[in-house]
């Protein structure tokens, strides 16, 4: 039996995660860019059914708009990675992860984040993913 998972991505084994959030979520920024909550507008790379929203979980990059913030940064749309998320996700090695609030980082297209810090901790399959987000974080769970 194959390993459940959406597959490789370079020679990263990518698991099928839980998706906490939709499209249309309304999740706090969680790093020094200047907007302060962002609504997700799609997630790159989803594969869906028809007429069904497309959903995020640790790790994917969405496109956001920046709902709350500095007058420069409000009404902007960015790309973001989900780094926290509410609803509980399971590890291929069986531990379930949960953390207590959901949780983005405005970055580039190429995941390079806008912000120096990244207040909080961010999940490990994030962190694996994208590693220029590791460099920044202040804890990795």
């Amino acid at each position: 039996m194959p390993k459940r998972g959406r597959g490789k991505v370079g020679a990263l084994f990518i698991p099928d995660l839980s998706r906490g959030l939709n499209v249309g979520a309304k999740v706090p920024c969680a790093d020094n860019s200047g907007a302060k909550v962002v609504e997700i507008i799609d997630v790159i790379g989803y594969k869906g059914r028809l007429n069904r929203l497309a959903s995020a979980t640790v790790g994917d990059m969405t496109v956001v708009s920046v709902k709350k913030g500095t007058p420069d940064m409000r009404r902007q749309i960015l790309r973001a990675i989900v780094v926290r998320q509410k609803k509980p996700f399971r590890r291929p090695n069986g531990d379930w992860i949960q953390f207590e609030d959901n949780a983005a980082v405005i970055t580039g297209p190429d995941g390079q984040p806008k912000g120096t810090e990244i207040r909080g901790p961010i999940a490990k399959e994030a962190a694996e993913r994208w590693s220029r987000l590791a460099g920044v974080a202040s804890m990795i769970v």
